[in-house]
């Protein structure tokens, strides 16, 4: 069971004072030191952490902000840390999940970042929902025929070529042909009523 210290400040201008005293104090056993802003996602250190860290230890931070850029950031990195075991402790806001305290204030920040996943999907669907209402066509534009289609598309219709040969005539993937083949007899009711 260690005791494993993460501390970051964004620059390397900034001083790590106060956070190694903390890690001091706590008598942690190794520290995981960035120099990096919180918003880059791409934090080594954090990373290696996370990697080294295994079942009962605890890891220990000054601040939640040293560790997590978001609500939402926090609690992946609790995530992580709970599915192997590992403790974590706070010390500005006074978490420590190894005690129950500190897990019904972590279930408190899932609650209310769950709340906001479901408030920006909700938000979402609103959004398509009023963009398809104004008629505004959504996604990628469709890919246009290749030359050659309707010959290759009519030849495969009366079964003088596999889909395998006439989509290589046309230069296509099998399932993208199909998928044009859908749309083109979509647009085109007449020709599968002939048929």
């Amino acid at each position: 069971m260690a005791k494993i210290g993460y501390a970051r400040v964004s620059s390397d201008s900034q001083t790590m004072a106060r956070q190694d005293d903390i890690m001091a104090e706590l008598g942690t056993h190794r520290i995981f030191i960035e120099k990096i802003g919180g918003k880059n996602s791409n934090r080594p250190e954090l990373k290696k952490m996370l990697d080294y860290v295994r079942e009962g230890d605890t890891v220990v931070v000054a601040d939640i902000g040293s560790l997590a850029r978001s609500t939402r950031d926090l609690l992946s990195i609790i995530d992580t840390l709970f599915r192997k075991n590992v403790g974590f402790v706070s010390m500005k806001e006074n978490i420590d999940t190894t005690g129950p305290q500190g897990r019904i204030i972590l279930t408190i920040f899932g609650a209310l970042a769950e709340l906001e996943r479901e408030n920006i999907l909700s938000r979402q669907r609103e959004g398509i929902a009023s963009a398809k209402a104004r008629g505004k066509k959504l996604g990628r534009p469709a890919m246009g025929f290749p030359k050659g289609w309707e010959t290759s598309y009519t030849s495969w219709k009366n079964g003088e070529k596999s889909p395998t040969e006439a989509a290589k005539e046309l230069k296509l993937k099998r399932p993208t042909f199909y998928l044009m083949v859908r749309r083109w007899e979509d647009s085109h009711t007449d020709i599968v009523e002939n048929d």
